[in-house]
C-alpha cells in the first residue's frame, strides 16, 4: 500500500485539510506537540479499517461538528483504490470502496459496512492489528511487540505469515474428531442398552405365564358379579316407585306450607295498615295547624322575593357606574405619579452631565498631542510595510542556511562513524575466520547428533508399536484362556454335554475332551508368560532409548544459537570483501564535506541574497522599538478622543433633558386640574343617587334566608294531609279485606295437617323395604376395576410378546454396531492427529521457527548500526519448565545481550530500549516487504525519538536511509528540530483557530 492523496474533514483536530503524497519517498511530519501530527496517521488507519486510538466511535468527529469524513487514495499492486469513510453522530458510519479504471473510478462497495470492510481487507491482505504491530510504529506503542506475552508474539507472527488457514483446518479436524467422539459415545451407549435388554428375556417369559393365570381368575369373578347385579336392579325399581310417590306428597306439603305462610304475611300486613290509619286519624288537628303555618310563610316569601328583585336591579346599575368612576380616578393618579418619577430622573441625569462637562479644556490639549503622535506612527507604518517582507525573507534564508549546514554535518558524522566501524571490522577479520571454522565444526557435530536423535526416536516408536501388538495378542490369549476354563467347569458336572457339539459324553470321551482342553489351557498360559517377558524387555529397552534421547536433546539445545551465530559470521565475512572500497569512497567524500564546512562554501546563492537584504534594511533605518514606542504613545493618548466624544454627546443630552423637564412640569399641572373636575362631575352624582335608593329599600338578605328555611321545614305537612284524606276514603275496604284473610288462613291450615299425616305413612313404608343405594354403585365400580385390570393385562401381554420378538433381532444388531464402533474409533484417532499437526504446535510452529533466524539476523544487523554493535538480540523458542526442569515448553522469549552480559529488557534505558524496539520493528517490516504474500510498501514511525541523544538520532536516520530502498514511502513523525532538518521532504503541521493545517515543503 502506497499513499497517493488524503482529504480530511472534521476529523479529530482537523477542520478541512488535504495532502498529496506524490513524490514523497522519505518524509518527516513535523510540528509542535498537540498540533495534530499523529491525527494525520490515525486518519489513514481509520479510513482503511475504521479503527483508531479513540475510545468511542463518535470521538473522531471534530468538537462542535456533526460529521467527520476522510477520503484516502492509494496504490496497491497494479491498481489505484479510493476509500471514503464517514461518521455521523446520528446516522452512524458510511463506507465506500472504489477502484480506478480507464473510464474513471468504479464502485466496489458491498451491501453493508461489514461486507465492504471485509472486501477492503481481502484486497490489502492486511488487518488493523497486524498493521500497527509491524508497519506502523505508533506513538507510545513502540514496545508493544516486546511487552506482549510469548504466545501473543507468536500470534502476531502467525498473522503476518497468514497461518490462519491452518487454524481453520485444525478447527475442522477438531470438529470432525468431536463429532466422531459423540458418535462413539452414542454407539457405546446403544451397545450397553442392547446388552442390558438381552438380559431380561427369562423374566419376560415368567411374567407372561403369571398374566395368563390372573386372566382366568378374573373371568370367573365377572360371572358371579353379573348375577348379583340382576338382583340389585329389581330391588332398585321397587324403591324408586315408592320414593317417587313420597316426593309427590312432599312437594304437595311444601306447597301448602308456603301458601299458609303467604296468607299469614298478608293478614299481618293488613292489621299493620289498620293500626297506622288509626294513628293518622288521631293527628288530624295537628296537621291542620301545620297547614295554616305553611300558607303564612309562603305569603311572606313572595313579598321578600319582590324586594330581592328590586335590590338586584339597583346593584347592577351601581357596579358599572362605580367601576367607571374608580377607573378614571386611578388613571389620573397613575399619570401624576409617572410624571413625578420622570421629573426626578431627569434632575439626576442633569447633575451627572454637569460632572462630565467639567474637563473640557484638558481634553482639548490632549487631542492636539494625539494628532501629532498619529502622524509619526503613520510614517513608521509606511517603513514597516517596506521592511517586513525583507525581514521574513531573511529569517527564511537563515533557516535554509542552517538546514544545509546541518545536513552536511549529519552526513559528515555518519561517514566518520561508518568509516570507524568498517576499520574495526577489517581488523577483526583473522579472528572472524577462526571463529567461523570453530562454529562450522560445532554445527557439523550437532547435525550428526540430530540425525542420531531421529534414529533413536524411530527406534522408540518401533518398540512402542511392537508392545501394542503384544498387548493385543495378550488380551486375545487371556480371552481364550477364560473360555477354556469355562468349558472345563462345565465338564465337571455329572451330566454335562460336549462343549463343541452339545452331545452326551461317556466317561472315555469326557476324559479325552478334558485332556485336550487342559493341554490347550497350558499352551495359552505359556504363551502369555512369553508375551509378558517380551513386554518387560521392550519396556526396559524404551527406558534406555528415552534416556539416550534426553541426553541428545540436551546437547541439541545449542543447535539454534550455533546456527544463528554461523549466519551472523557468514554475513560479516561477506561484508569484509567490500570494506576497503567503501573506506576509500567514504574518506574522499568526508574530505570534500570538511572543506565545504571550513570554507563556508555551501548555499552561495542563499548567502548572497542575505547580504543584499541586510544592505537594504540598513538604508531604510527602520527600528521596531521606535515603532512600538510610537504605537504605545498613540494608545496612551487615545482616551482624549473618547473623552471628547463623551463631552459632545453630553451637551446634546443636556439640551434634550431640559426640554423634557419643562414639558413634564406643564403636564403635571394639567393632571391635578382633571382630578378636581372629576369630583364634581355627573358620574359622581349618579353614583350617589343609586347608593341612596339601595339604602331606602331596606332589604335584609339574612331575614329572607331564614324565611326560606322555615318554609322548607313546613313542607311535610302537605304530605301528611294527603295521607289523612286517603285513609278516610279506604277505611271500609280495609276492614272487609281483614275479615276474608282470617277465614282463608284457617282452611289452609287444616289441609296442611292432612297432607303431613300421609307423608309420615309413606316414609315408614320406604324404610321397611331394606334397600341399600350404595350397593349397586359399589358393584359397578368393582366390575369396572376388574375389566380395566383385564384390559391392562391383555395390553401388557401383547407388549411382552412383542418385546420377546424384539430381543431376538437385537442380538443381530449388537454385532453390527460393534463393528461400526471399531471403524469410528479409528477415524477419530486420524482426525486427532490431523488437528495436532495443523495446530499452533505443529506446522505453524515449524514455519515460525524457520522465520525467526531471518528475523534475528536482520534485527541484529540494524541494531548493530544503531548501537555501534554494543547490543545483540536472540529469539529463544524453547525453555525448561519451572515445575520440571527436564521438560521443555514452547515459547518466544527475547534475550538481549550487551558488553556486560545478558540482562532483562526492562533494565535498559529509554534510549537503548527504543533502539531495540525500533530494530525489531524495522526488521519485521523489511521481512514482510520481502515476502510475496503481504507486500508492505509503507513504513510509519510516530515519535519516540525524544529518548535519543544526538548520536542516537543520527544512527536512527542512517538506519531509516538504509531500508529506504525496500519501501515506497517512509513517514517519520517528530517535534525535534535537529531530527526534522535531516529530511529533505517535510510535512509541517500547525494548530490554528480553524483546526490543524498541513503544508508540504521540500
Amino acid at each position: 500500500m502506497v499513499p497517493r492523496h488524503i482529504t480530511l474533514q472534521n476529523f479529530l483536530s482537523y477542520r478541512q485539510a488535504s495532502l498529496d503524497f506524490a513524490g514523497l519517498h522519505v518524509a518527516c511530519i513535523a510540528g509542535p506537540n498537540g498540533a495534530g501530527k499523529s491525527s494525520l496517521l490515525e486518519a489513514i488507519a481509520w479510513a482503511i479499517w475504521g479503527q483508531s486510538r479513540v475510545a468511542a466511535d463518535d470521538d473522531v468527529i471534530h468538537q462542535g461538528a456533526m460529521e467527520a469524513r476522510v477520503t484516502f487514495e492509494f496504490h496497491q499492486g497494479e491498481h489505484i483504490y479510493k476509500i471514503l469513510r464517514g461518521r455521523h453522530r446520528v446516522q452512524g458510519t458510511s463506507l465506500e470502496f472504489q477502484v480506478q479504471t480507464e473510464a474513471g473510478y468504479r464502485v466496489l462497495t458491498q451491501r453493508g459496512v461489514r461486507a465492504t470492510q471485509g472486501l477492503i481487507c481481502r484486497h490489502l491482505k492486511l488487518d488493523y492489528d497486524t498493521f500497527i504491530n509491524s508497519a506502523y510504529l505508533r506513538q507510545g506503542r513502540t514496545d508493544d511487540f516486546m511487552l506482549k506475552r510469548p504466545s501473543d508474539r507468536k500470534q502476531i507472527l502467525a498473522d503476518l505469515l497468514k497461518l490462519d488457514h491452518y487454524d481453520q483446518l485444525a478447527d475442522r479436524a477438531k470438529e470432525q474428531a468431536r463429532q466422531l467422539k459423540a458418535e462413539l459415545t452414542l454407539g457405546q451407549a446403544q451397545i450397553d442398552d442392547m446388552q442390558a435388554a438381552l438380559q431380561d428375556y427369562d423374566a419376560t417369559v415368567q411374567r407372561l405365564q403369571a398374566m395368563q393365570t390372573e386372566l382366568e381368575t378374573l373371568e370367573q369373578q365377572q360371572t358371579d358379579d353379573r348375577q348379583r347385579l340382576q338382583h340389585l336392579k329389581t330391588l332398585e325399581q321397587d324403591y324408586q316407585q315408592q320414593q317417587q310417590q313420597l316426593e309427590l306428597v312432599s312437594q304437595q306439603h311444601d306447597h301448602l306450607a308456603q301458601v299458609c305462610r303467604q296468607t299469614a304475611e298478608a293478614l299481618a300486613q293488613a292489621q299493620a295498615q289498620r293500626r297506622q290509619g288509626e294513628a293518622i286519624l288521631a293527628q288530624a288537628a295537628d296537621i291542620q295547624a301545620g297547614i295554616d303555618r305553611l300558607q303564612a310563610l309562603e305569603a311572606e316569601d313572595a313579598q321578600l322575593n319582590q324586594q330581592f328583585q328590586q335590590y338586584q336591579t339597583l346593584q347592577q346599575q351601581l357596579q358599572p357606574v362605580r367601576a367607571q368612576y374608580q377607573a378614571q380616578q386611578q388613571a389620573l393618579q397613575t399619570r401624576r405619579q409617572q410624571q413625578e418619577s420622570q421629573l426626578a430622573a431627569i434632575a439626576a441625569q442633569l447633575a451627572d452631565l454637569d460632572q462630565i462637562l467639567k474637563p473640557q479644556a484638558e481634553v482639548k490639549a490632549a487631542r492636539q498631542k494625539l494628532a501629532a503622535a498619529k502622524a509619526h506612527l503613520k510614517h513608521l507604518d509606511a517603513l514597516q510595510l517596506q521592511a517586513e517582507p525583507l525581514l521574513q525573507r531573511r529569517q527564511q534564508l537563515q533557516g535554509d542556511l542552517r538546514q544545509a549546514q546541518t545536513q552536511l554535518k549529519t552526513r559528515l558524522e555518519d561517514l566518520t562513524a561508518t568509516a570507524a566501524q568498517l576499520t574495526k571490522q577489517q581488523q577483526q577479520q583473522p579472528q572472524l575466520v577462526a571463529t567461523v571454522q570453530d562454529v562450522s565444526a560445532t554445527r557439523s557435530y550437532l547435525e550428526r547428533r540430530r540425525l542420531y536423535q531421529e534414529q533413536v526416536r524411530e527406534k522408540g516408536l518401533e518398540r512402542r508399536s511392537f508392545m501394542e501388538a503384544l498387548q493385543v495378542t495378550q488380551r486375545n490369549c487371556e480371552g481364550q484362556l477364560a473360555q477354556v476354563a469355562q468349558k472345563l467347569q462345565l465338564l465337571t458336572q455329572p451330566e454335562a454335554a460336549c462343549p463343541l457339539c452339545d452331545r452326551p459324553l461317556d466317561h472315555h470321551h469326557r476324559t479325552l475332551v478334558e485332556e485336550r482342553h487342559r493341554l490347550e489351557q497350558q499352551d495359552l498360559q505359556a504363551h502369555i508368560w512369553v508375551i509378558r517377558e517380551q513386554l518387560a524387555a521392550s519396556e526396559r529397552e524404551i527406558q534406555v532409548l528415552r534416556q539416550e534421547y534426553r541426553a541428545v536433546e540436551a546437547e541439541l539445545a545449542l543447535y539454534a544459537p550455533v546456527l544463528h551465530k554461523q549466519g551472523q559470521l557468514d554475513a560479516q565475512l561477506a561484508n569484509q570483501a567490500t570494506v576497503e572500497a567503501k573506506l576509500q569512497q567514504l574518506e574522499t567524500e568526508r574530505q570534500q564535506l570538511q572543506q565545504c564546512l571550513e570554507a563556508n562554501s555551501y548555499a552561495t546563492d542563499i548567502q548572497a541574497e542575505l547580504r543584499h537584504i541586510d544592505q537594504t534594511l540598513s538604508q531604510l533605518a527602520y527600528d521596531d522599538r521606535d515603532h512600538a514606542l510610537a504605537r504605545g504613545q498613540v494608545d496612551r493618548l487615545r482616551w482624549a478622543d473618547i473623552k471628547y466624544h463623551e463631552i459632545k454627546q453630553a451637551r446634546r443630552r443636556q439640551g434634550r433633558l431640559q426640554r423634557q423637564q419643562q414639558d413634564l412640569t406643564e403636564a403635571l399641572g394639567q393632571i391635578n386640574g382633571e382630578l378636581e373636575s372629576l369630583a364634581a362631575s355627573e358620574l359622581k352624582q349618579a353614583l350617589d343617587q343609586i347608593e341612596a335608593a339601595i339604602a331606602h329599600l331596606n332589604y335584609a338578605v339574612d331575614h329572607h334566608q331564614q324565611v326560606r328555611q322555615a318554609l322548607q321545614a313546613a313542607q311535610p305537612w302537605q304530605l301528611r294531609q294527603q295521607k289523612l284524606h286517603q285513609w278516610q276514603q279506604q277505611q271500609p275496604q280495609q276492614s272487609q279485606q281483614l275479615t276474608d284473610l282470617q277465614a282463608q288462613y284457617q282452611a289452609q291450615h287444616q289441609q296442611l295437617q292432612a297432607v303431613a299425616e300421609q307423608r309420615t305413612t309413606l316414609t315408614s313404608q320406604l324404610d321397611n323395604l331394606g334397600y341399600d343405594p350404595q350397593a349397586l354403585p359399589r358393584l359397578e365400580n368393582q366390575r369396572q376395576q376388574r375389566q380395566q385390570r383385564r384390559e391392562t393385562l391383555l395390553a401388557q401381554g401383547g407388549a411382552l410378546a412383542q418385546k420377546q420378538q424384539h430381543l431376538a433381532s437385537l442380538q443381530q444388531q449388537l454385532s453390527q454396531k460393534q463393528q461400526q464402533l471399531l471403524g469410528t474409533r479409528q477415524q477419530q484417532r486420524v482426525y486427532q492427529e490431523l488437528a495436532h499437526a495443523f495446530g499452533r504446535k505443529g506446522i505453524q510452529a515449524m514455519m515460525i521457527e524457520n522465520l525467526l533466524p531471518q528475523l534475528e539476523a536482520e534485527t541484529n544487523r540494524l541494531l548493530g548500526r544503531l548501537s555501534n554493535h554494543q547490543l545483540h538480540v536472540q529469539f529463544v523458542t524453547q525453555r525448561a519448565s519451572k515445575s520440571r526442569q527436564t521438560k521443555l515448553i514452547d515459547t518466544l522469549d527475547i534475550v538481549i545481550a550487551d558488553a556486560q552480559g545478558t540482562r532483562p529488557y526492562e533494565t535498559y534505558s529509554g534510549g537503548e530500549g527504543f533502539r531495540i524496539n525500533f530494530a525489531i520493528r524495522l526488521a519485521l517490516a523489511r521481512l514482510l516487504a520481502q515476502r510475496s504474500g503481504t507486500a508492505l510498501q509503507l513504513l510509519i514511525i510516530d515519535e519516540g525519538f525524544g529518548s535519543q541523544d544526538q548520536q542516537g538520532c543520527d544512527r536512527l536516520i542512517a538506519a531509516i536511509n538504509a531500508i529506504a530502498v525496500d519501501f515506497a514511502c517512509i513517514l517519520a513523525v517528530t517535534h525535534i528540530p535537529h531530527f526534522r532538518d535531516a529530511f529533505q521532504a517535510r510535512i509541517d503541521v500547525t494548530k490554528t483557530s480553524q483546526g490543524s493545517q498541513l503544508a508540504l515543503s521540500a
